[in-house]
């Protein structure tokens, strides 16, 4: 998955209104010979000192934030700092390898660029689906139970909110496990998908589970050649499939920004949580909030591009931080 590079807001994509309540939106054949690539090892993961140190006392530094939120109703937006402790890289946090996703216009342009993509999703999405929830998704999870949340916006296509039991959960740049047709519409499971392209590609399955893949957060692999690899076209149509995910240079769907604007406009306060907000289609939201007058609290290593609107700031990593805030504004 890629998240839209910052697009400029366009007329129903970057401004929706909230029309919609909370409720009217979230009522309860290359068989015969082997591909030809070769693996790529992982960069070494960046030394502990590159990404800013917790606080030592995260309870003491975490004060300001349980003062901001306590006693009000939340939306959160989440990144993909969240889901760094569940094994998922991100792209933005400090020292990290530079990434270069595929675009969209890539995507839709070209059946090379196609058969690379799916080469290496065909691995990686594997990884995504073998991801676990951390604390910080569980402690989610339990304020969204106290009934402390209008609901999750999240950047991430993992599931791991839900699989930590969050239920109002929009997921601004879509889903993994969902494979769509650009011609038709029609969507499959991406395992339903990934069974084509086994018997299609019947010999790549043999480095499924090479520890030495370099895995990227759009459930990729890299690849350095994908020449053999054969893409399954739309059952129904013959049209391209593409995952059901927002690519860079893609806008988000229409309908999903108005559910996160509801989520906000319902609450008393934001709260950011693992996202460095690089990208439009995550900081517009805390820009709503704030122009609304709301508190706007950030929890992320690293800045983020809207510290200047935040309310509060605390340094430091979700899992560490996220059960502290649910366990102090959930105490009686």
């Amino acid at each position: 998955m890629s998240s839209a590079d910052d697009p400029p807001d366009r007329p129903g994509h970057g401004h929706g209104h909230g029309h919609h309540t909370v409720a009217e939106l979230f009522p309860r054949t290359h068989a015969d010979a082997p591909p030809r690539f070769v693996i790529k090892p992982a960069p070494v993961p960046p030394p502990t000192t590159d990404h800013p140190p917790d606080p030592e006392d995260v309870d003491a530094a975490l004060a300001p934030v349980v003062a901001s939120l306590a006693g009000r109703r939340l939306a959160v937006l989440t990144g993909a700092g969240l889901s760094t402790d569940s094994g998922i890289p991100d792209y933005r946090s400090p020292g990290a390898p530079p990434r270069h996703p595929m675009t969209h216009q890539q995507f839709v342009s070209s059946a090379a660029f196609r058969r690379h993509y799916w080469a290496r999703n065909h691995l990686g999405w594997r990884h995504l689906h073998a991801a676990r929830p951390n604390a910080g998704h569980v402690a989610l999870a339990a304020m969204e139970d106290a009934d402390l949340l209008t609901g999750l916006i999240t950047q991430n296509i993992d599931l791991l909110h839900l699989r930590a039991g969050s239920r109002t959960v929009v997921h601004l740049h879509g889903r993994y496990d969902t494979v769509v047709c650009l011609s038709c519409g029609k969507t499959v499971s991406r395992e339903e998908h990934d069974a084509v392209l086994v018997a299609l590609n019947p010999h790549f399955g043999r480095f499924e589970g090479v520890a030495d893949l370099e895995v990227a957060p759009d459930a990729d692999v890299v690849l350095e050649s994908t020449a053999d690899f054969e893409v399954a076209d739309c059952s129904r149509c013959g049209g391209i499939l593409k995952p059901d995910v927002v690519f860079f240079g893609d806008n988000t769907p229409r309908h999903r920004v108005e559910a996160a604007y509801a989520l906000v406009d319902d609450a008393d306060a934001l709260l950011v949580a693992g996202s460095s907000l690089a990208v439009m289609s995550g900081l517009r939201f805390v820009r709503r909030a704030a122009k609304a007058g709301k508190p706007v609290a950030i929890i992320n290593r690293g800045a983020t591009r809207g510290d200047d609107l935040a309310t509060v700031r605390l340094h430091a990593g979700t899992t560490t931080a996220l059960p502290l805030l649910a366990a102090a504004l959930t105490a009686p």
